[in-house]
């Protein structure tokens, strides 16, 4: 995905939750909390600084559970009828997310990624293994993704077979795997990016608005 754009920083902040004995629906459940919390909060407690912004409020408030929820090949699909050139495989770029996003008059989940498409530690779906347990929530009005989550794979043989595949060192991740070969249990997690999320709230126009010292692809310092 190109990274210079008005929604990409070099640096940003994240909020990253990792679940014991959560499943993958148990994942999304409590990411549509979150974000229902999140917005709420900010109406409540936040509502002048947004109409300061002239931030439009009625789509804030259509924010609540359950998210709309579409699957990767949905997905392809919708954009293949729109004239967009992609197919299945390949990961969604900023274009597609806007896109699919503008659908929908609240966040929308993208789900069941394929496997190769995405990061080796997530859970493949056991009804179709090319596809994984993973998913990305797009806010709507064209901001795309603001959360991207999955199971994780909590059994040290699939995980090994995931490093090999990927053609990852095994050296390397070693650590990693020391996590499951000496107590693991099935869990799921998600991160969160905060300037994205603020910078959808507020209806920016830049992902730079939401952070004092943005850094980009063309500024470190200060």
């Amino acid at each position: 995905e190109k990274s210079k754009t008005p929604r990409h920083l070099t640096e940003f902040w994240m909020v990253e939750p990792e679940m014991a004995f959560y499943n993958f629906e148990d994942n999304l459940k409590l990411q549509e909390e979150m974000v229902t919390y999140i917005v709420r909060r900010v109406l409540k407690k936040r509502r002048r600084e947004l109409e300061t912004l002239k931030r439009d409020l009625k789509p804030l408030k259509k924010v609540e559970p359950p998210f709309d929820r579409i699957s990767y090949s949905e997905a392809i699909e919708m954009l293949q009828k729109a004239g967009y050139k992609i197919e299945w495989g390949e990961d969604l770029g900023a274009p597609h997310e806007r896109f699919i996003s503008l659908k929908f008059e609240k966040p929308v989940f993208v789900h069941r990624y394929p496997a190769k498409a995405k990061a080796f530690y997530m859970q493949p779906d056991p009804e179709n293994p090319e596809v994984v347990l993973c998913a990305d929530l797009l806010a709507p009005e064209g901001y795309g993704e603001i959360i991207g989550g999955s199971e994780r794979i909590h059994d040290l043989k699939i995980l090994e077979q995931k490093i090999e595949e990927f053609g990852l060192p095994r050296e390397a991740y070693e650590w990693y795997l020391d996590l499951r070969r000496y107590g693991s249990v099935p869990h799921s997690g998600f991160g969160l990016g905060i300037e994205r999320t603020v910078m959808w709230i507020c209806k920016l126009k830049h992902v730079r608005e939401t952070i004092p010292f943005p850094r980009t692809i063309n500024r470190i310092y200060p």
